[in-house]
Parts: C-alpha cells; structure tokens; sequence
C-alpha cells in the first residue's frame, strides 16, 4: 500500500487539496488507519470548502458566477477549480454550461432604458478554453434582458426582458393615476431566440405580459373586468412597491415535456405557469394553443391576494426566487421547487418549498380558487429558522441523491443537505467585487452569488475531457485534506481505486 502511495504521490497533490510534504505525511497516516471520511481542515477556514461530511455523495461539479466579477468559475466538491471564464462583463445574472462544454452567460450592458438590480442586456457564449464564440445584445430604450434565461434543447434561448411602457400607454390601459414614476412602467416579455452565426438571433417567439392585464377601477378603460373570477389575467393596480420595476420576474424554467414555461415574480411574491405551444399571435390572445387559453396564466401560485381571492394572511410565497419543475429521474419528480427568501414574512427567515401541483391531468391545473396546494409538500428551513435567512437573489437544486443543493446568495454560501435535512457539504465563495479574491481565514464581504448550478460527473460537457483538478480559488488556503475523486484521467482513476482496495 505504501508504495502505491509513493507512485502516486503527484496526483494526490491536485486530488485530496494537499498543498505541504507535512501534511501529505499526515494524509497518509489517515489513510493506514482508515479514519479520513471526509474533508479535514487546518485552521478556521472562512471561504472556499467548508464542510464535507458523511452522507455527501454526489461527486460532480458546481458552476457559480460572483455578482460584481467578469469570471464565472467551475469547481469541483473539494473547492478546487476546475475551469473558468472570463469576460468584459459583469454577471446579469445568470449562467449556464452547455452540453458542448460550453458557458452561456448574460452580462450586465451599460446602455438601456432600465438599470435596476438583475439588469443584464447581453448574452454571450464562451468555448471550454473561454473563447467567446457567440454575443448577442438585448439592451435598448424598450427592451432590456435581466435575472434569468433558460437554454433549450433545442439550442433556442428562453429569455427574461423588462418592456417598458410609457406613461400614456399605462393610464390608457387603466393603471392609476400617480402610481407610474418615472419615464416608464416596467411590464415583462418572455422572448425566445434562435443563435445565428458569431452576434445575431431570430426571434422565433414572444410572450408579452401587458397582453394579459386588467383592471376593475375604472369601466372606461380597456379590460375593466371583475378579477376575483378571471385569474388568467394580471390586475394592473397590484403591486406598487416600486412603482417601475412592479413585476420584477427573476427566474424561468420550461418543461418539455408539457410545453409550458414557469416564471417567478419577486414583486407579487407569485409564480405564474403559461403555454408555450402557441404562436406569438395566440400568445398576445386569450385563446389558442395546446391548453386553449392562448397567453393567459394556466396557473398561479404564491398570493391569491393579488388575484382577489385572499389577504396578506393566505400568502405562502415571500420575494421568491429559482421557480423550477423538478426533473424526472429525482425525488419529487414534476413537482416545483422554490427558494422562499422570506422577505416580508412575519419571521424573517428563508425557506426551500416544493409543491404538488393540483392537475386534473398533465399540464391542465384544477380551477378551483384560491389555486392549491393549501401548503408546500416538503419544506426545508433551519431548526432555528432565522439562522437562514437570504432576504435576496438565491437558489435550490434537487440532486440525483435526493439530497438539495441551496444557494444563499446575499452570504456567497453553497450548501447541501441530505434527507434528513442535515448540511453534508458547505463552501463560501472566495470572489469579492471586482474579481479580487479573499484571504482565507477573513470574514468574506461582497462576494454575494446569484445562484448556482451543479453539474454531475457524467454529464456530456465533461466528456472527453481529461483534466486534473487546480488550486482552490481563495487567497492563501488555509490547507485541508478532501477524499473526494473528480473527473480525471481513466488512468489515474484506476490507480486511486486500487490504493483504496489494499
């Protein structure tokens, strides 16, 4: 065993984190005696891997984009990073790795009508080696995109854009007089886009939210109906806590399979469900499509307040972000998932729900208002709730281990939990505004995420790929050992498996 040991001794160095011959003496004792499980550190870590404990078992990939940063980082479960990407950008929110291996990412451009916390305006495409291979530009005195996008399978791109409308145009509709500051009020469209060569799109279709409202303030005005009894459309007159940015949608996701699209409003702490099977001129309707209710809301869950059929009091959702449909293959599967943030609640704390959505087949949703659930299927929060609390930004990911990845993004914090709801992993992002990264050992500041993303081993961006795993991303780690093998060459797998069976 001691000489499998020795022959390998340069591969454990990226392997395991070990970064002095010290401490590669001490690794190897643990192994003899057997009582390394998970990560051990030396010293009080403040950033990068925190925890990694028994019952952690997923060995794949994290990709997180720091607010404020130009780099978007991959690393792997022991802190290590794996590859990044560097752009003249800051984040605007989102990003994605593709199944090619690639990063789709939006940036945050500095010339549009709207410049309010979320504003991206530009998405860009970068190769493995971060080659920027494909830029396209949604950034002008009406449009701007910002939060959130999703890449289809079909290599189309779903994306999240602020519309603005005009004062005239929003008192003609029927929006109250002095509740419109500023130059315009901020509607929402939803545009998906086919890339064309190296800085050009299509627009093979749209969804426009100002297609979808109503009022009961005024009979004079266009879509004066009673919204008690008409959920599919959006009233006009809720929802003033920014006057501007009233809607404030900050994640999309879309489900093949039912063809629909979910989005989050943050503003009206609601999710709302559409189809995606119309065309864009039924999608401007109320008619049409596969469900037959053109761009309407299918469904709406969050606040039956905002829809008249409730109060403050029938709330469930509070500033929400990262709405999603679990996929098939996981726990819960086709159930939705959100990160609850808890901003407003009467306990300041956050929450990650899931809920089953009442259908009286796949993709047709039970009419009976107030929208159900009544209460989330499976909730997690702290066993002292206001020890979690993310006012902001934030995200959750159900993992192939049934075990849930959360994103505190205020704290820069990853974290996982296991079915027990017992943290098994932790790691603290080490970026800090302006791409400067952190001492380990000192209190992180402004190294907030907006989400992130994790990326199983086997997943097709990674094939072929044979790499060993860098340096952690902090500034003089403080030094750990990590047992935890990552994508490396078939060889060196081998060699680490026969160690372990001596």
């Amino acid at each position: 065993m001691i000489n499998n040991i020795k022959s390998i001794n340069r591969s454990f160095h990226h392997i395991f984190g070990i970064y002095n011959n010290a401490l590669y003496k001490v690794f190897k004792l643990g192994i003899l005696l057997g009582f390394i499980n998970s990560g051990i550190a030396f010293g009080q870590k403040t950033v990068g891997l925190i925890k990694s404990s028994p019952g952690f078992t997923e060995q794949g990939y994290i990709l997180f984009a720091p607010l404020y940063c130009k780099t978007t980082y991959l690393i792997d479960r022991c802190g290590r990073q794996i590859n990044s990407w560097k752009s003249n950008y800051n984040p605007g929110y989102s990003a994605y790795l593709l199944p090619d291996g690639s990063l789709l990412r939006a940036g945050h451009a500095n010339d549009s009508f709207y410049d309010y916390g979320g504003k991206g305006g530009i998405l860009e495409k970068f190769d493995w080696n971060s080659k920027l291979v494909w830029t396209y530009k949604i950034s002008n005195d009406s449009l701007v995109q910002h939060h959130d996008f999703f890449p289809m399978d079909n290599g189309h791109i779903l994306i999240v854009a602020w519309h603005g409308i005009t004062k005239q145009a929003a008192a003609e509709k029927g929006r109250l007089p002095g509740s419109i500051f500023g130059k315009r009020l901020c509607s929402e469209r939803i545009i998906e886009i086919k890339p064309k060569g190296k800085n050009d799109a299509e627009i093979v279709w749209q969804w426009s939210l100002w297609d979808h409202v109503a009022q009961e303030d005024n009979p004079m005005k266009p879509g004066f109906t009673n919204l008690s009894t008409h959920p599919e459309l959006l009233n006009i007159n809720y929802g003033q806590f920014n006057p501007s940015d009233w809607i404030h949608v900050n994640s999309i996701d879309y489900n093949k399979e039912l063809d629909q699209i979910v989005i989050s409003s943050h503003r009206l702490s609601e999710i709302w469900i559409i189809d995606h099977s119309t065309t864009t001129m039924e999608a401007s309707s109320h008619s049409g499509g596969k469900y037959g209710k053109g761009g309407d809301f299918l469904y709406r869950w969050g606040n039956p307040e905002a829809y008249k059929n409730g109060t403050a009091l029938n709330q469930k959702l509070f500033k929400q972000h990262s709405v999603h449909w679990i996929p098939k293959g996981f726990k819960d599967e086709g159930d939705i998932m959100i990160f609850n943030n808890g901003t407003g609640r009467d306990s300041s704390y956050s929450a990650i729900d899931i809920i089953s959505v009442p259908v009286t087949s796949p993709g047709n949703y039970v009419q009976t208002l107030p929208y159900g659930p009544q209460t989330a299927k499976w909730t997690y929060k702290d066993s002292i709730p206001t020890n979690f609390f993310s006012p902001f930004q934030s995200g959750t990911q159900r993992l192939y281990n049934g075990n849930t990845l959360i994103c505190g993004g205020p704290q820069g914090r990853i974290f996982e939990i296991n079915e027990k709801n017992k943290i098994v992993w932790e790691y603290i992002n080490p970026v800090s505004r302006g791409d400067s990264i952190i001492i380990d050992g000192i209190a992180p500041l402004k190294n907030s995420l907006f989400n992130s993303i994790y990326y199983k081993e086997t997943y097709s961006a990674f094939k072929g790929r044979h790499f060993l795993p860098g340096a952690p991303i902090e500034n003089k780690p403080i030094r750990y050992i990590c047992n935890i093998t990552t994508h490396v060459s078939a060889k060196t797998k081998k060699t680490c498996r026969n160690l372990f069976r001596k």
